[in-house]
């Protein structure tokens, strides 16, 4: 396996714990696998960012990608087309938060769920992975960020150590 680009080693090293730093190094090393298995690039991958600091891979416009960490996994999606991944482990429900980035709807269905922690890290996730498809951050208004996903497919994974949600066009 190549090594990880300068440009990831010094991203990696913002992150303040070393157990950060090794999963941002592993979602990159999942994301080297990928773009080897499903587009067989073999070089190591450089990443730029546009302005709204949305990763792309530098060289290879047609190809996107989204990457994504928790304590206790990493997730990685690549795709001919714009895509967005997270990934979130399911430890503390607040209902404070949730009542700050959930909308009615989303609100009734946590609560409503035996298990409400779960139920809020897997909307919480799909809003995440939309904005990272999108790159378009939510304007103060997260309740409603899902609004606007409508044209999108949604696939969630739960886990009992994480759930992790990708959302493409």
């Amino acid at each position: 396996m190549l090594a990880i680009s300068d440009e990831r080693r010094q991203y990696a090293l913002r992150y303040r714990n070393e157990r950060d730093q090794r999963l941002c190094v592993a979602a990159y090393r999942l994301l080297q696998q990928a773009l080897q298995q499903e587009f067989g690039i073999d070089e190591r991958p450089v990443l730029v960012y546009n302005s709204k600091g949305k990763p792309l891979l530098a060289g290879h416009p047609g190809i996107h990608f989204s990457l994504s960490h928790c304590h206790a996994a990493v997730a990685c999606a690549v795709s001919n087309r714009p895509v967005g991944i997270d990934i979130e482990t399911p430890d503390h429900y607040s209902p404070e938060v949730a009542r700050r980035v959930m909308n009615d709807d989303e609100l009734r269905e946590i609560e409503a769920s035996a298990q409400p922690q779960v139920a809020f890290t897997r909307l919480w996730t799909m809003k995440e992975s939309f904005y990272k498809l999108t790159g378009n951050d939510a304007n103060g208004d997260t309740p409603h960020l899902l609004a606007g996903a409508s044209r999108c497919h949604f696939g969630t994974i739960v886990h009992p150590s994480y759930v992790c949600t990708v959302c493409q066009e």
